[in-house]
């Protein structure tokens, strides 16, 4: 599907109350066109509807005018520099960026990881720096009413088999 028809979709989707559908379709079009930041600022604001700074920070990593509290936010869940690479889904070299922050950005993503790690890093070789995304932790989520009544039920089903 072209892109501004995706985009008069994600438009309609929104207008309709479908926040959860105009989400996909914008990381749907974002991991088609990864160096469109117009994309990434349509997403930022959309998750600014679900109140997720994080993922807001994610998608306005590489603006210049990005809220600083995102960012931190982002930082925060995504705490490695590997883990920001895989994050931030950029594909090709940094000079692909269409603005000489965005590129600064990435430059600096790709530094930090390579200086963590010990040796230099490919962006588009995601095995030059999986040891930091695998050997670090993953990103943090807040607990969920459903993850911690689903952690009790194995909690009180283990002591019950215990007991018996």
């Amino acid at each position: 599907m072209p892109l501004r028809e995706t985009l008069a979709r994600v438009d309609a989707d929104l207008a309709a109350g479908r926040v959860p559908v105009a989400r996909q379709r914008l990381r749907g079009l974002i991991s088609s066109f990864p160096h469109d930041l117009m994309l990434r600022r349509r997403l930022a604001e959309v998750y600014r509807l679900y109140g997720d700074a994080a993922e807001a920070g994610r998608s306005m990593y590489l603006e210049e005018d990005r809220n600083a509290d995102e960012t931190a936010a982002f930082e925060a869940r995504y705490g490695s520099p590997g883990w920001r690479m895989k994050a931030l889904a950029w594909q090709g070299p940094e000079a692909k960026a269409a603005t000489a922050f965005a590129e600064e950005q990435m430059v600096a993503v790709r530094t930090a990881c390579a200086e963590e790690l010990g040796h230099p890093v490919d962006r588009d070789d995601p095995s030059s720096y999986q040891d930091d995304v695998e050997g670090g932790e993953g990103p943090s989520k807040p607990w969920t009413v459903g993850g911690v009544l689903a952690g009790s039920g194995c909690l009180v089903a283990a002591l019950v088999f215990l007991a018996i």
